[in-house]
């Protein structure tokens, strides 16, 4: 999703939305957000999970010294002790180990996810240990640039929604997936605004 497509998207989801509307001028649109496809992002997925940004961000570094080129052989020829001296936990060397092996066995393929549609693309993720559907929608957004998924997941749209549209109380994700239905099939753009409305970001 680039500049263009998150401004058609936005201004598109604005024509049905009114609380959209009113908050687009002051907080404007949301930059891009890209990533590469296959297995290095399927790492800093699992590097990512309940982890501030920068937190993340200072493990990855470490994890590319470790790993120049990060494939599911070079995953695999380092021990637990080398994966968890970067910063990576007991529970996480498993999810990268686990993942590492089903591409070696063929049971797991980042390259055949573009094929699928979005339901089995996420089907397919969430089928490896250590992946939720946060997980697979993240990747499904930002890797495979899918223009219409909502990770109701996600604490922190949750509470951007809560207070766009003056709820009482953050909706459980059930709910949220109801109110920003209509935002379809844009959903993924609704998502980015969300996230930038969260962080107060400026126009």
């Amino acid at each position: 999703m680039d500049e263009k497509i998150i401004k058609q998207g936005l201004d598109a989801i604005a024509l049905v939305d009114k609380d959209v509307a009113k908050a687009l001028p002051v907080f404007g649109y949301p930059p891009p957000r890209i990533r590469p496809v296959g297995i290095e992002t399927f790492f800093s997925i699992v590097v990512g999970q309940q982890l501030s940004t920068h937190a993340a961000a200072a493990i990855m570094l470490r994890a590319n010294e470790l790993l120049p080129e990060i494939t599911a052989q070079a995953i695999l020829t380092k021990t637990d002790e080398e994966l968890r001296g970067v910063g990576l936990s007991k529970q996480k060397v498993i999810y990268v180990k686990g993942m590492a092996e089903a591409i070696l066995n063929k049971q797991f393929d980042p390259d055949a996810l573009s094929e699928l549609d979005d339901t089995s693309a996420i089907q397919t993720i969430t089928a490896l240990k250590g992946f939720g559907s946060w997980s697979a929608e993240i990747y499904c957004m930002f890797s495979l640039q899918r223009q219409d998924i909502f990770p109701s997941g996600d604490l922190a749209l949750l509470i951007a929604l809560q207070t766009l549209k003056g709820l009482d109380d953050k909706p459980t994700p059930k709910a949220a997936q109801a109110i920003i239905q209509h935002w379809s099939p844009w959903r993924s753009v609704g998502s980015l605004f969300l996230w930038h409305y969260y962080h107060g970001a400026p126009t």
